[in-house]
């Protein structure tokens, strides 16, 4: 196992100092060049990796006990072309109100119902940034993570299906800890969304060779799930305001040859929540956790949150593109996984024992 920290990081070198680790653990320090990122890093580690297969799992991960076995079993019966099985991310603090809920309800549309999806129809897939179980070699001849890109987990999903790879989905389960307070979710979500810009700019700067390597299907995907998501976020504030507009004041905020085009804001709500609450619910329903799935009524609301987070990573973009806000954990108040039981204001939640697991 290795840990790569930055040059100026004396608190965790201090911390693993005393720890005394010893093999297999080392400690290896990221040159005090370049961008500060996570791809950075794990780019640093790479030459160290000497094993067949590398996994990149978030330090407060708590995979399943036999998802290595299971991604392993994946790429044995499937050819060499499969270059990655990405995990199912599901979040462990669902009761820590109702930012974890959505988290948790986004987490199982997206792991549980839309990156299957894809990997069934053989299409790119944007990976999770945990969870990711990879060939070695294959890690190498494509260069690694992209450094400068603050999703580099997506970046590197579509960059191995224009090289001829594929991606799998296992339903093994990493549980990982949702930001429950506002200013940390808008920190990483921000991230996210400038990291989904990046990856669209880096990906589309040759239209005509991305539809040759993707084919048409494949660079159709890749525009709903960057640019669309990203693009419904940045505008959608714009359409509730004009609707808002248009439903109270009886008529529309502006006429075009007695065109009204508040029909088409309604259009735009209606599509955007159809894409996704479903998709939420049936991810839901598939990790057994559709008792949450009432936090979903409050998707307008969280969608002028996401808005801001757009505007904001539109705004980091320009000026501090490399910009990483890391994001807090170890904060936790509930959990699914842990044994006894939580004291959540009058309710007692249940908690069943953490499972042990082991990486290398």
């Amino acid at each position: 196992m290795k840990f790569i920290v930055e040059a100026d990081d004396q608190e965790t070198k201090e911390a693993l100092a005393v720890l005394d680790l010893g093999q297999p653990f080392t400690v290896i320090n990221a040159p005090p060049i370049g961008p500060r990122t996570k791809p950075k890093a794990l780019n640093v580690a790479l030459p160290f990796v000497y094993g067949s297969f590398t996994v990149v799992y978030d330090a407060e991960d708590v995979p399943e006990p036999d998802q290595l076995r299971r991604a392993l079993d994946t790429f044995a019966s499937a050819g060499d072309r499969l270059a990655c099985v990405q995990a199912s991310l599901t979040i462990d603090n669902t009761a820590d109100g109702w930012l974890a809920r959505m988290f948790t309800a986004g987490y199982a549309g997206q792991f549980d119902a839309f990156l299957p999806g894809l990997a069934a129809l053989g299409l790119p897939l944007p990976l999770g940034g945990s969870s990711n179980h990879f060939r070695t070699d294959v890690l190498r001849r494509v260069g690694g993570w992209d450094p400068y890109n603050v999703t580099e987990d997506a970046d590197l999903g579509i960059r191995l299906h224009r090289l001829g790879f594929r991606t799998a989905a296992i339903a093994a389960a990493t549980y990982e800890e949702a930001p429950a307070r506002f200013r940390s979710w808008l920190k990483q979500r921000t991230r996210w969304y400038k990291g989904w810009m990046q990856t669209w700019l880096v990906h589309t700067r040759r239209p005509h060779r991305l539809v040759r390597e993707l084919g048409l299907s494949g660079a159709i995907a890749v525009q709903l799930f960057l640019a669309c998501n990203v693009l419904a976020a940045l505008v959608h504030p714009l359409f509730a305001a004009s609707l808002g507009y248009s439903l109270l004041a009886g008529r529309p905020l502006a006429m075009v040859a007695n065109f009204s085009p508040w029909p088409i804001f309604a259009a735009a709500f209606l599509s955007g929540y159809a894409s996704t609450i479903p998709l939420d619910l049936i991810g839901l329903k598939r990790r057994r956790l559709l008792g949450h799935g009432w936090v979903l009524a409050l998707t307008p609301f969280y969608w002028l949150l996401l808005s801001l987070a757009a505007w904001r990573a539109l705004y980091q973009l320009v000026c501090d593109p490399q910009r990483w806000e890391k994001t807090e954990h170890g904060v936790a108040k509930t959990s699914r996984l842990s044994g006894g039981q939580i004291v959540k204001g009058s309710a007692l939640i249940p908690r069943r024992p953490r499972p042990a697991f082991a990486s290398g």
